[in-house]
């Protein structure tokens, strides 16, 4: 089937989800879903408010507080999760055309994501049913004991550059622990997660236990950072907006959970397999149009390997195919908006500006029917200095910046220069020389030979303004229990800590 056949008629507003019940925006005012490869209208849906906001957390409160859901069995929460799972499952192609018509990124990239998706319910439905308890031998006639139990209700933000898989990823653990959600996707990119709504009303959730609330990040995203009725916030995108949100959820010492931006570097020494390299040193900047928040935008090269690998490089860049994303064999799609596109550009133009050499790419694409889209060249720098902007901020697209050294220690000290530590990467083929200088890359996550890959049983995130706490693998579920100290007195009789007068 064509992609677009899976649309909603734009026409048609497309509303959220709150205590159970499709409804739309409390002031009616709507919001377009474009697609970046060709600037058109792909969708209409109900722009959320805060008062909307408001509501959805008042019936995740009353669903966990009062109805039940805090006491709910995990076999139970695990046949849900699996439940979704399943739905999701059969209908592969269809979320994976709405991510690529709503976000750009090629089709075979999304359907990794919803094979992901599926994977991550499927995950946390296997371990919310294992133990998680502890007991102690201490010092006393007393059973001493750990439990977990569910943080309560959680806001949970979504960004724009894996729309369904980013949402699951925090769905699934936070369903497992036994929590109630209200959740936001980017108001970019809402089809695939309002689509998945309509398998969770489907499997039959307590009215108020997940609740979806479209709207802007100033209105629903600032209320569930600031309500005192939500115990937790968990955030994915930049740390610009990671610190707004930290700073409101301090207010109510909110626990958060920020998974936030990154200046990755990609280390590459000259004793590596140099095929592999080239590759990967590709792969880690350009896959997903570069807006991946562990991409490898920073490639540190040995000197004496310098002018071969860089040929090379800027050679494969070239031949890379940029097109739509429903297009079969386009390897690159378009960036997600306009807006985000010429942020981009400026990016590039600040690096001419600051005396980089622009060795590939730095323009819009025009040419061959792309001139409606936010398309941009795989771009690649040299010659940098690690004081410039683009060596130091986070770009987020197709835009590689080269840097050279020529000693073990100068490559660590390139790597950890900049706010960031999200990931890391090294190639060589010297296996001690790989791990001594992963343990010292300050990044939460790191690859030796290879970039990018992610899994669901391991954490994910980062050091420093890379943001706090992880997602995925049991530290993702974890995120969503509180831990509760239990002590059972064995010799019940008086303490005789005060004298009986």
């Amino acid at each position: 089937m064509a992609a677009n056949s899976f649309l909603t008629d734009p026409r048609t507003v497309q509303k959220m989800y709150i205590d159970g019940q499709w409804v739309l925006g409390s002031d009616n005012q709507t919001r377009e879903v474009i697609n970046p490869a060709n600037g058109e209208v792909i969708g209409l849906v109900t722009e959320g408010t805060r008062d909307d906001a408001r509501k959805a957390v008042q019936a995740a409160r009353r669903a966990f507080d009062k109805d039940g859901w805090q006491e709910s069995k995990a076999r139970d929460r695990a046949a849900l999760l699996h439940k979704i799972a399943d739905l999701l499952e059969q209908r592969v192609e269809e979320f994976a055309s709405l991510d690529t018509l709503n976000n750009g990124k090629p089709l075979r990239e999304s359907r990794y994501d919803v094979s992901d998706a599926v994977n991550q319910f499927r995950y946390y439905a296997g371990l919310c049913t294992k133990p998680h308890g502890i007991t102690y031998d201490v010092p006393d006639e007393m059973q001493s004991m750990v439990v977990r139990e569910p943080i309560g209700v959680v806001g949970q933000i979504i960004p724009w550059n894996y729309p369904l898989v980013m949402a699951t990823q925090k769905i699934a653990p936070a369903i497992a622990a036994g929590c109630a959600i209200v959740i936001k996707p980017a108001e970019q990119t809402p089809l695939s997660l309002i689509r998945l709504f309509e398998i969770i009303d489907q499997v039959g959730f307590p009215p108020g236990v997940i609740n979806l609330v479209l709207g802007a990040g100033e209105t629903v995203g600032a209320e569930l950072a600031e309500n005192p009725l939500v115990d937790k916030v968990a955030f994915t995108g930049g740390t610009d907006t990671g610190i707004k949100i930290m700073k409101a959820a301090a207010d109510t010492i909110k626990k958060v959970g920020l998974e936030l931006g990154g200046k990755s570097p990609n280390i590459v020494f000259a004793d590596t397999d140099f095929e592999t390299a080239v590759d990967y040193a590709l792969y880690a900047i350009f896959a997903n149009q570069g807006e991946v928040c562990s991409a490898g935008s920073r490639l540190l090269l040995e000197a004496s390997i310098y002018d071969r690998f860089v040929e090379e490089l800027v050679a494969r860049a070239k031949t890379i195919k940029v097109g739509p994303g429903t297009d079969e064999e386009t390897e690159m799609g378009p960036l997600i908006t306009e807006e985000h596109m010429n942020r981009v550009l400026s990016y590039i133009e600040t690096g001419i500006k600051e005396g980089a050499t622009l060795l590939c790419g730095g323009r819009r694409l025009m040419e061959n029917g792309l001139d409606r889209g936010f398309f941009v060249e795989p771009t690649i720098f040299t010659n940098t200095t690690p004081d410039m902007r683009i060596v130091q901020e986070e770009i987020f697209g197709p835009v590689l910046v080269i840097q050279t050294f020529t000693a073990e220690e100068e490559a660590i000290e390139l790597a950890n220069g900049t706010r960031y530590g999200l990931a890391g990467a090294v190639f060589t083929s010297d296996v001690a020389k790989a791990h001594r200088v992963i343990r010292k890359l300050r990044a939460g996550i790191t690859w030796i030979n290879t970039y990018h890959p992610t899994y669901n049983e391991a954490p994910w995130g980062g050091y420093k303004q890379s943001g706090i706490g992880r997602e995925l693998g049991t530290y993702g579920f974890e995120e969503y229990l509180e831990i509760k100290q239990i002590n059972v007195n064995l010799q019940v009789e008086p303490s005789g800590w005060f004298q009986k007068r």
